[in-house]
């Protein structure tokens, strides 16, 4: 609830996550610990995720249904809503008279400077280094609401690729959740921080099949950190081949490489030189791309299939309908704005 410009909860008993989360476990074994209970109400496509030990419930929308669903079996000014990615678009005037305000979000990136959806591959690209763990209330804005804490950590020289941001990410949040978690029981009222709307910025969620064709025009630093922010846990940045019927491949585990001559644009995507477990591709400037994973659509690593002088090229088309497609995911999956 608020009041005063602080956030409060006087006597929570229970705790409800909208959405899933990789470390839902985490935070329902930290809730047991502080005898909270917990819920989960999920989307159909969310629910996919959640683990079958967990109880859940499934609504695509918060409507009546849902609403009378919370209000039977539950004391709302007694319980936090909390959002874990949910796929829904919360109303004002259920977040307000229904939810009472007792709805918040976990973020992990800097708002207002990070705000919306593609998470660490967008981070990655523009070589975000921070770590910042942060909860704020849900208002009817994307992201917009005041923040209640944050917490600020580095990510360590070692992450690479999301998967290596999100685990160390995951870490982090948990141990703040329960931070977080434990003031709310200790009743503490949180002042609100109002976001500062003129450094905002906002980017949406990405798809790895969709917007992930790589442009070998990039210059070096920009092609490597691009192909990087679409490696594990995803498919990998795609492009072609300009011999054979290979299909789309997908790049991993590509390392930026200052060791060979210099190149010229021209040169870009060209193999130079295969090194049996890696690839030496050129790129337009001083860099070159060591590559370690060329992989076909049966997942296969075929790096032993390809030669010197073979060069990787993206047809224009694809890379033009990779920045027009925007994708957003629903409550039934992804799709297509």
């Amino acid at each position: 609830m608020i009041k005063n410009n602080k956030f409060y909860i006087t006597n929570i008993k229970n705790i409800i996550f909208f959405g899933e989360s990789s470390v839902l476990k985490n935070l329902i074994q930290i809730n047991n610990l502080l005898k909270i209970k917990t819920f989960i109400i999920t989307s159909t496509d969310q629910s996919k995720n959640i683990s079958k030990n967990i109880d859940f419930r499934i609504f695509n929308n918060i409507d009546k249904n849902c609403e009378k669903y919370i209000s039977n079996n539950f004391n709302i000014e007694q319980t936090l809503f909390i959002s874990l990615g949910a796929r829904y678009i919360f109303k004002k005037e259920t977040i307000n008279n229904f939810l009472l305000n007792n709805l918040v979000n976990f973020h992990a990136s800097r708002l207002p400077l990070d705000a919306g959806g593609g998470g660490m591959s967008w981070r990655i690209m523009s070589e975000d280094r921070i770590d910042n763990q942060l909860v704020h209330l849900i208002n009817d804005k994307i992201d917009g609401g005041p923040i209640l804490q944050t917490e600020k950590n580095i990510f360590p020289a070692s992450c690479r690729t999301p998967k290596d941001f999100y685990e160390f990410s995951a870490n982090n949040f948990v141990k703040f959740y329960k931070k977080f978690i434990t003031r709310i029981q200790n009743k503490e009222y949180f002042d609100l921080f109002n976001q500062v709307n003129y450094l905002g910025k906002y980017f949406p969620r990405i798809n790895t099949k969709i917007n992930g064709f790589i442009d070998w025009n990039l210059q070096s630093y920009d092609l490597a950190n691009f192909i990087n922010s679409f490696d594990e846990p995803y498919e990998g940045a795609s492009t072609l081949l300009n011999r054979g019927n290979f299909g789309t491949l997908f790049i991993k585990s590509a390392h930026l490489h200052g060791g060979e001559v210099p190149n010229h644009p021209f040169m870009s995507g060209i193999i130079t030189r295969h090194d049996n477990k890696w690839l030496v591709v050129s790129t337009k400037n001083r860099h070159s791309l060591l590559i370690e994973k060329v992989i076909n659509s049966k997942g296969e690593n075929i790096i032993n299939n390809l030669k010197v002088g073979d060069r990787f090229h993206t047809p224009y088309k694809l890379l033009d309908s990779a920045k027009n497609t925007r994708v957003g995911y629903k409550s039934n999956g992804l799709s297509k704005l």
